[in-house]
């Protein structure tokens, strides 16, 4: 065995094994690593030189546990560890922490919560207590291990003399856990890149391989894309300033509030809330609020769309900026693959460090993130590496747009956690809606206001469109920007009612959609036209990935702003609510909920620049609105006898409160009348629904109730501190509710086995890897259990299965597709239907 000797012992524990047949990297040396690269990202943080050079030393001891026996034996022998390195560095330093704090000018209490963070570095904390490491000291004493572990702590903090505890409070430091645990494990992360930190013999001493560190570790952070780049001070847009529309005037104006600082942004769909959006979040970089922005979208159709918008501005608002695609499908995405690796040609490109792009974990790390905001939830839920979420994004602007869609109980409680945790470390946000209720408007600046020690003020101004800051100024009240003037509203008893209205408007040449709410009721929908002579396009969730997205582009391509054929029909589910920018001069809709129905009518007369009146073939902007007569809501299926399936995708009343409001009043005025539809569904003062509905009323509140305390329950304890938090998978803590879902893999049979249902894009694996991902489909579980399944016992899929990790083998379920559509029976896929099902139940 190599025994210690002295303050050499140190070099002689190792931290890295080697590679191809090279020397062990010492954990000593790789310890100087992490506290190099924490400098660096360190450097343009807004702390004092004493705070800085005290969290680049903490950090740099996240691996003292590696100066063990334990450790030693399994890195070079494979034996079993009792305990985990990460663990063991708490296991060396909490019998010190009284003589570690008194020479850090602290308390013990606060350097306890630090030390835990760094040491939680491998995504989660320890959990483990002193009286536990206790115990394992006497079962497996390592003296040798403990003293130069202790050792090497005291040599660290010599290299840092101005690291101090002075004057932070216990409670300062459980809530800086949190932060501290992302900078240290993104430290790690790229001090372990051995391309950038190859392994060395121990030739140096402490001092010299730190200078030699903090020179690798410049160029490190630089290569990772983690080094923060210059913001231009330059007009962003493809139309000239003058132009601008009134949010955007006034988001170039309006007065910034000193230090983290939350603007609403509240204006008709179609108004221009992204550029304004873009022009307030420029001028928040210029006044270094932040150093890059992280858009935060409601689903990953929305986060395409945005990425493919925002990617031609972003080298116009940084130099040479990182961009990264944040969510499930990102790989997917063709615009992002192309940026990945990619060498900047002029100072307005933008691309993305292959390491930032090598895992889904590191995407809220770049310059500029677009993503889902699940992304941005995964920080405040008790997932693995939730703190590395937390540390990327505390350095950016939140924009999250749609705000709207996070109003149901469980994402506002998430939402209003993340701005809490957001704003207390330094973050700033801007959150975008059309349809914002008030009372969300205030809980989530109350909550942003909690983060930064700051009172919250009461705003609950009607006053639309609105662009206010929290606790700051607030412009309100422009002249309408959309052209289209009022919509009026018309009731449609029954489908057939709908049918001919839509065949109508197809005959004049108009371009019609029908929004339905359940995706065989689309189905249905579609044959109903068809049998009628109309040719209509179907669009919903149920098309596998590569069918959808053809859909979608044909469906841009008709109808989009670009779009030169105008007539025809749609027929698509809620997916062209926010998603697709869409403009239609006949709207027929099933009833839904306010907001999703303001956001449905965005798509009605849109782009009226490139559209006018005159040039549309109807005279004016109709919703025609299929829903039952709200005087006559006699029993709980009152909405299921017109809507069917699809009167139980939404609350039913929420769906009965709007269609009171829309048919009595018979008009909307937009974007006037706007604020005050969305409150009398959503607002504190709603009105009561009749007696026939009470119980459903009495539910809904009922199921309020349970999703807010699920989400109070789920989200993470800030004030509790890094070391208390809990991790465990997505199942337990998502982030959204719902429907369980179950993922189908579409294959075809062909002589050489199971082939992908979407074409290949080449012969390599990475084309036949994308292939299999653009032929997932995902279903309701309670939908598909109605149908007899295929075998996942046959030979073929057995053989296609090999090599999955159990998760996939469990969750995804592989549906051969015969060449007449059959999967099983009762259930087929067809190109132009998608996955559809017979049975005889009818609600589903």
């Amino acid at each position: 065995m190599i025994r210690s000797a002295g303050p050499n012992g140190i070099f002689l524990w190792p931290g890295k094994s080697g590679r191809d047949g090279g020397p062990e990297h010492p954990a000593a040396y790789h310890m100087l690593d992490v506290m190099a690269v924490a400098e660096v990202l360190l450097g343009q943080a807004d702390f004092s030189s004493e705070q800085k050079a005290t969290f680049a030393l903490l950090a740099g001891a996240h691996d003292l546990g590696k100066i063990s026996l334990s450790f030693r034996s399994m890195l070079r022998h494979g034996q079993r560890q009792h305990f985990s390195h990460w663990e063991l560095t708490e296991a060396w330093l909490f019998p010190e922490l009284p003589r570690l704090a008194d020479r850090l000018n602290g308390s013990w209490r606060p350097l306890k919560h630090l030390i835990s963070a760094v040491a939680g570095h491998h995504g989660r904390p320890s959990g483990r207590s002193e009286e536990v490491y206790q115990r394992y000291r006497d079962q497996w004493p390592d003296e040798e291990g403990r003293l130069d572990a202790v050792t090497l702590f005291d040599a660290f903090l010599t290299l840092f003399p101005d690291a101090s505890l002075a004057g932070l409070r216990e409670a300062d430091a459980k809530r800086r856990s949190w932060w501290l645990a992302g900078l240290v494990t993104a430290a790690d992360w790229v001090a372990s890149n051995p391309d950038w930190f190859p392994p060395l013999e121990p030739s140096l001493d402490l001092p010299a391989y730190l200078h030699r560190a903090r020179g690798l570790a410049a160029i490190a952070v630089r290569e990772a894309g983690l080094q923060p780049v210059p913001v231009k001070d330059g007009w962003l847009f493809p139309f000239p300033a003058e132009q601008m529309r009134a949010m955007q005037r006034e988001a170039s104006s309006i007065a910034l509030r000193d230090g983290p600082m939350l603007a609403f942004i509240e204006d008709e769909t179609g108004a221009g809330k992204t550029e304004a959006g873009l022009i307030l979040a420029q001028r928040m970089l210029l006044s270094e609020k932040a150093k890059g922005l992280f858009f935060a979208l409601p689903t990953m159709a929305t986060a395409d769309a945005m990425f493919a918008r925002a990617r031609g501005m972003m080298g116009r608002l940084f130099d040479c900026p990182s961009l990264t695609l944040a969510h499930g499908r990102a790989a997917l995405s063709r615009d992002f693959r192309a940026l990945v690796g990619r060498e900047s040609g002029d100072e307005d490109d933008v691309t993305c460090a292959p390491w930032l792009a090598d895992s889904r974990h590191r995407a809220l790390l770049g310059d500029i993130g677009i993503g889902t905001i699940d992304q941005a939830l995964l920080s405040i839920l008790p997932s693995r590496f939730s703190t590395l979420r937390h540390w990327g994004l505390s350095s950016k602007i939140l924009i999250v747009d749609e705000a709207h869609e996070l109003g149901d109980p469980y994402m506002a409680e998430q939402l209003a956690r993340l701005l809490e945790m957001h704003a207390m470390a330094g973050g700033s946000a801007i959150l975008m809606s059309a349809t914002l209720p008030i009372n969300l408007r205030q809980r989530f600046a109350e909550a942003f206001e909690r983060g930064t020690g700051r009172e919250a003020g009461v705003d609950r101004d009607m006053a639309y469109p609105s662009l206010s800051i929290a606790g700051g100024e607030a412009r309100r009240s422009y002249p309408a920007v959309s052209g289209k003037g009022d919509v009026a509203v018309c009731r449609l008893e029954a489908m057939a009612d709908a049918v001919d209205v839509l065949a109508d408007g197809a005959a004049k040449g108009a371009a019609c959609v029908w929004v339905r709410n359940a995706v065989d009721d689309a189905i249905a929908a579609v044959e109903a036209l068809r049998e009628r002579g109309v040719e209509a396009k179907l669009l919903h969730a149920r098309f596998a990935l590569h069918d959808r997205k053809r859909i979608e582009a044909e469906v841009l391509a008709r109808w989009g702003r670009g779009g030169q054929e105008r007539g025809g029909v749609l027929v698509a589910t809620q997916i062209v609510e926010s998603s697709l920018d869409l403009d239609f001069d006949l709207m027929v809709s099933d009833l839904a909920p306010m907001a999703a129905l303001i956001q449905r009518i965005g798509r009605l007369w849109r782009h009226m620049d490139l559209r006018p009146a005159t040039g549309r073939p109807l005279a004016g902007p109709v919703l025609h609105l299929l829903s039952p007569d709200p005087d006559f809501a006699t029993d709980e299926r009152w909405l299921q006898r017109v809507l069917d399936r699809g009167a139980w995708t939404y609350p039913l009343t929420d769906q009965w409160r709007t269609a009171d409001k829309l048919v009595r009043r018979g008009r909307i005025s937009i974007p006037a009348d706007l604020r005050a539809l969305v409150e009398a569904v959503d607002g504190n003062d709603i009105a009561e629904v009749p007696a026939a509905l009470q119980k459903a009323e009495e539910e809904r509140f009922g199921q309020i109730y349970a999703e807010r305390s699920r989400a109070l329950n789920n989200v993470i304890a800030i004030a509790e501190g890094y070391a208390t938090a809990r991790v465990g998978s997505s199942r337990e803590y998502p982030t959204r509710l719902g429907e369980e879902t179950r993922t189908l893999l579409l294959a075809r049979r062909e002589a050489g086995g199971l082939r992908p249902w979407a074409p290949l894009s080449g012969n390599d694996e990475v084309a036949e890897r994308e292939a299999w991902m653009l032929s997932e489909v995902s279903v309701r579980c309670r939908w598909l259990a109605r149908f007899a399944l295929p075998d996942q016992a046959a030979a073929d899929v057995v053989v296609l299965k090999q090599g999955w990790p159990e998760w996939r083998r469990e969750d995804v379920l592989v549906c051969p597709v015969e060449a007449d559509g059959r999967i099983s029976d009762g259930l087929r896929y067809e190109v132009d239907r998608g996955l559809t099902g017979s049975s005889p139940q009818t609600r589903g």
